[in-house]
């Protein structure tokens, strides 16, 4: 009995040997994979807007995200949201110019009839 088991196991390991450094025989070495990219990337064509960002996925590498795609989406995200913002900043300056000489009129209106009193 114990010297079938010796045999058996003698077997299995020239089995997994041969399988091991026997299969790759002629078949030269794996070739590189193409690495995965964005497939539906921000649009070049116009701002990013909400529906953009909730379609963002990345593509998984071996350890994790590419970071070169992750970079370039937060690059381009964090530019489109500047320039928003400096807008905004822009919009609101000039609409607060805009009041304020609206707001002088309504009070030197609004002291004219007090005064011929």
């Amino acid at each position: 009995m114990f010297l079938f088991l010796v045999i058996a196991l003698a077997v299995v390991v020239a089995a997994v040997t041969l399988a091991v450094v026997g299969g790759g025989e002629g078949t030269g070495p794996l070739p590189e994979a193409a690495p995965e990219r964005l497939h539906d990337p921000l649009p070049e064509d116009r701002p990013v807007d909400r529906s953009d960002v909730d379609r963002l996925r990345f593509p998984l590498a071996a350890r994790g995200y590419r970071m070169a795609d992750v970079d370039d989406a937060l690059n381009r995200l964090a530019a489109e949201l500047a320039e928003r913002d400096a807008r905004i900043t822009d919009l609101e300056s000039a609409l607060a110019h805009a009041q304020a000489p609206a707001a002088s009129h309504v009070s030197m209106d609004k002291q004219a009839p007090e005064d011929e009193r």
